[in-house]
């Protein structure tokens, strides 16, 4: 699971507990000027053959946590229950997608929205 915090115009992605083991990765920081999109991201795909795994652990339909290559992009992940994800597309940045599991999705993508507007 990851924690989301707007300071100024960054939005930092704080990856909690055995989530950083998994990943490989604690935290994310990334300018809200860099985040195309945000969006519920329930349907995530966590099978067998959706992308390859570079650092990080995936099992398949369970978990999957850290840098994987999808689509001919580089994509960040941290789900274990795909009802909570939310994808995040980015520019200018490694990785062009972000699909992470937040506690409460509605709200993250709320506060999100509003940084990328900067309200």
């Amino acid at each position: 699971m990851v924690d989301v915090e707007v300071k100024d115009d960054t939005v930092i992605f704080e990856v909690r507990g055995l989530d950083k083991l998994w990943a490989f990765k604690s935290q994310l920081t990334i300018p809200a000027s860099h985040i195309k999109n945000v969006y519920r991201d329930s349907d995530c795909a966590m099978g067998w053959l959706d992308g390859i795994k570079l650092v990080g652990t995936a099992i398949p339909n369970i978990f999957k946590a850290g840098r994987f290559y999808q689509d001919g992009e580089y994509v960040f992940w941290d789900v274990r229950h795909p009802q909570n994800a939310i994808g995040i597309e980015l520019e200018n940045e490694h990785f062009s997608k972000l699909v992470i599991e937040v506690e409460e999705p509605d709200v993250v993508i709320d506060l999100i929205r509003k940084s990328i507007l900067g309200e």
